[in-house]
């Protein structure tokens, strides 16, 4: 099996919920996959720049016509890029900040949009080259958003998550909502108790994945 992709975007270090729950999915693929190697990225630890007319320029530029100056103005974007390649699943942290994603992960995102590695350019327009990936998001929300819940509309973070993987053309994706964060903030619930029902169902997900003989 190939890697697996641990990427965090939550600023909230050793407080984040996000990371917390990852850091489970990624525990128990390490014990199902052994031999198997994880590849961790924390998109607040680094500098991502913002996107320019001249990384758009060299994005669109086939690779073997591009410059030095537009391989070196790709070449966080192609490291990051490669990192997405490599592996074959996906466990992506996204904090909810209002009521999309964290400034880190748009960043990220912004930077794996490659045409010719991510996104192919045919002739009946761009097609995802990621069909045969698999991501499980962890997404963090400090409101509850329920299907019952007053802030049920404001969730756009999850349909926009789908849209922008599924325009690089993947169709295996599941979702760990821990909605209602605030409440551990605020003292309402104790962290732990908070935290059980997903790690549960971080528990349930690998144990249907990643059944043993």
């Amino acid at each position: 099996m190939p890697a697996l992709l641990h990427l965090d975007s939550s600023p909230m270090g050793e407080a984040s919920i996000s990371r917390r729950l990852t850091a489970e999915f990624a525990r128990h693929w390490q014990t199902a996959n052994p031999q198997e190697k994880v590849i961790y990225r924390d998109a607040t630890a680094i500098t991502i720049p913002v996107i320019t007319a001249a990384w758009v320029a060299a994005n669109y530029t086939p690779k073997e016509s591009r410059t030095p100056e537009q391989h070196s103005l790709l070449a966080l974007s192609t490291e990051l890029t490669s990192e997405l390649l490599e592996a074959g699943e996906y466990v992506i942290g996204v904090p909810m900040h209002n009521w999309g994603p964290s400034s880190s992960f748009k960043l990220w995102i912004d930077q794996i949009l490659r045409f010719g590695d991510t996104v192919a350019l045919t002739s009946e327009g761009p097609k995802g080259m990621l069909g045969n990936k698999r991501a499980t998001f962890v997404v963090a929300a400090g409101r509850h958003y329920g299907s019952n819940c007053v802030d049920a509309p404001r969730n756009h973070l999850i349909p926009w998550l789908r849209t922008f993987f599924g325009y690089l053309g993947m169709n295996d994706m599941q979702f760990i909502f821990a909605d209602g964060a605030a409440e551990v903030r605020y003292g309402k619930i104790e962290r732990a108790a908070f935290l059980a029902p997903h790690i549960q169902a971080i528990e349930t997900l690998s144990a249907d994945r990643w059944k043993r003989p």
